[in-house]
């Protein structure tokens, strides 16, 4: 008699033991509840000082080398802002008329050129534009880094949560076969119980070791981006309850010129145009001033004469005017501007796309919450209070189980699926603050 009590009680509160993680908890209320899926003394040291998202999204910012290679381009950049603003140099020339040194005549003189039409002006504008375009190349990668953090985070914390609930359910499935022998012996049930009960503890245990597979894959893509080969042994937490905000559409759609994409084809169309003008500059051609002195040797060995020499010397354009350059950069110039227009079209596009997709995955988390899994709960507490009165059979309480687990796996997939559409909003527009939701 003692064992009939025993039975559901531990499946229930064992069930009661595995529900409340990480991810309602946030989702619902903005709490942080770090989840480990085992109670040995390392799982609960981790959990003490879990790794949170944004540690990790500083972690990636600092540290990995694709973003520190964009930023270099703005070294180089800025050496080209400095050489753009160099003037030409002199030159320096000696000539000499004649191969008797005492009849001869030599010719020192300084060659400067002077360039004319904004050459230098619009050389160093065109530099700082692509300076500029840098900058915004680099707020791009940040934005898809950050993006991609959350994305790997977020899949690493639903598989984290996918082995608690696998653990929970295979120490189901074991205590449930233990009690299935135990009243098997006792002439209570079929042995086919048995069987059946060995068979549910058997897939339990593929599944929990499938989970903790999927932990360590998940595990080992967020160590990449954060610019480690250590794996990562801190349990995560879910994120505060701002990120599990859904910013309006029409906010989001106001905020879409703020894009780093866009932003980034701005300044390329700026660069293209600074372009145009120092090409249409080339046109006009450079004076180069001479100045010098010019001295003639005597043949009868007296001091000779010595004069100055001054001189201007101009290209004539009559060939070669810049006009295929001209006209290529005007062409790289509208092809900027037709870029930026399916930029934003595309962008635009993405955005929408992500946010409905965010919008779906909220509602069907909210209904998952306060409806299904309920319901799945109800449904599995009447099997087992069944099971112990002996009006249903363990089949039963594995299917009502089976139900109630896979209620619970639906929902996280839904808060997974919900969090991956945030982060693709995050990588086209900035929302960091924003505290308008729609839910």
């Amino acid at each position: 008699m003692q064992s009939r009590h025993f039975v559901p009680g531990a499946l229930v509160l064992l069930l009661q033991a595995a529900l409340p993680v990480a991810f309602p908890a946030a989702h619902a209320m903005g709490q942080q509840n770090p989840s480990t899926a085992s109670g040995s003394p390392a799982s609960t040291a981790r959990a003490t000082l879990p790794l949170t998202l944004e540690q990790a999204i500083d972690m990636a910012l600092a540290s990995n080398p694709s973003l520190r290679s964009a930023t270099r381009a703005i070294g180089i950049a800025d050496g080209a802002v400095q050489q753009a603003g160099a003037r030409p140099n002199p030159e320096l020339s000696f000539l000499t008329e004649g191969t008797d040194r005492n009849a001869r005549t030599e010719t020192t003189q300084i060659n400067q050129v002077i360039e004319l039409g904004g050459k230098r002006a619009a050389r160093v504008a065109a530099a700082e534009q692509e300076r500029n375009i840098a900058l915004d190349e680099v707020s791009a990668k940040r934005a898809e880094l950050r993006a991609d953090v959350i994305v790997a985070y977020m899949e690493a914390l639903s598989a984290q949560e996918r082995v608690t609930l696998a653990q929970a359910s295979l120490d189901l499935a074991r205590k449930s076969k233990d009690v299935t022998g135990r009243r098997v012996r006792a002439g209570k049930l079929s042995p086919v119980e048995q069987t059946r009960s060995g068979i549910a503890e058997a897939s339990a245990g593929l599944d929990a070791a499938q989970a903790e597979a999927d932990l360590a894959l998940a595990k080992r893509r967020l160590a990449a981006l954060l610019a480690t080969l250590r794996p990562i042994e801190q349990a995560l937490q879910a994120p505060a309850a701002a990120f599990d905000q859904l910013p309006a559409w029409s906010a989001l759609a106001a905020r879409l010129e703020t894009s780093p994409r866009l932003r980034r084809a701005r300044s390329t169309v700026a660069g293209r145009d600074a372009q145009v003008t120092l090409e249409q500059a080339q046109r006009i051609p450079d004076v180069t001033v001479t100045i010098g002195a010019q001295r003639e040797r005597a043949g009868d060995g007296n001091g000779g004469r010595t004069q100055g020499v001054v001189g201007l010397s101009i290209p004539l354009p009559l060939f070669d005017r810049n006009q295929g350059n001209s006209l290529a950069a005007l062409r790289r110039a509208d092809q900027a501007r037709d870029d930026l227009e399916a930029e934003r079209l595309s962008l635009t596009q993405a955005l929408a796309d992500a946010w409905q997709r965010a919008d779906v995955a909220s509602n069907q988390a909210l209904t998952l919450r306060d409806q299904v899994l309920p319901a799945a709960r109800s449904a599995y507490d009447a099997a087992a209070t069944g099971f112990e009165l002996g009006k249903f059979s363990f089949t039963d309480v594995l299917d009502a189980q089976r139900t109630l687990f896979q209620t619970r796996a639906q929902y996280l997939r839904a808060l997974a699926d919900r969090y991956r559409a945030l982060a693709d909003i995050e990588r086209y527009v900035p929302v960091s603050g924003d505290t308008r939701a729609t839910h």
